[in-house]
């Protein structure tokens, strides 16, 4: 049986020289991440901006959500794949912003808004909250996207009880349990899970 391979920088680095070119801006961001010290691990990868983008186009998304947009890499990886006719709405993520992220779905929900993408990517203690909220602004087929879903591979060690790798094991053990969802772990970047609404 095949397995995964396991990605080092050395194939990190191939993979960028032959995939998609990064926009301009998208690399300016980028450079800007890297002057943030350790915060800049909130920046999703360069794998997981092709990702988002790719799964745009081949949806032909017209309606996305994003909860957590750090400093904008992922809203403008996605941005830069919509139509003319297509929108994001990105809730921000911070201390402060928390609970009015959960409020903004709330209203959300009042004006019927349905998405074909949801990408999460905001304080982990509210991941299922999120999900939760989110699920019923999905259309069917429609896809919700959730990073740091392997929190660094610790997700695997049994014997690790961190608080937040307990959140991202409780959370993924809560998808995988969905029967509303069909749902796939991917490795990319921290992980990203994929799940389709039945």
């Amino acid at each position: 049986m095949g397995k995964d391979l396991d990605i080092n920088n050395k194939i990190q680095t191939y993979i960028q020289n032959l995939s998609q070119p990064l926009h301009p801006i998208q690399k300016e961001i980028i450079a800007y991440n890297e002057t943030l010290g350790d915060i800049k691990r909130m920046q999703i990868s360069v794998s997981q901006c092709h990702f988002l983008h790719l799964m745009i186009k081949t949806c032909n998304a017209k309606n996305i959500l994003e909860i957590g947009t750090f400093t904008g890499l992922s809203t403008l990886s996605m941005s830069l794949a919509l139509s003319d006719e297509g929108s994001i709405i990105a809730l921000d993520k911070n201390l402060e912003t928390n609970k009015i992220a959960l409020d903004s779905l709330n209203d959300i929900k009042k004006e019927n808004i349905l998405f074909d993408i949801v990408f999460i990517d905001a304080d982990k203690t509210n991941y299922t909250n999120y999900y939760e909220s989110v699920i019923q602004l999905i259309k069917k087929d429609g896809l919700i996207i959730i990073d740091n879903v392997l929190w660094h591979g610790e997700v695997a060690d049994e014997n690790n009880n961190e608080k937040f790798t307990n959140i991202i094991k409780e959370f993924n053990t809560h998808v995988k349990n969905d029967n509303r969802v069909e749902q796939i772990i991917l490795p990319i970047g921290d992980g990203l899970t994929v799940c389709r609404k039945l």
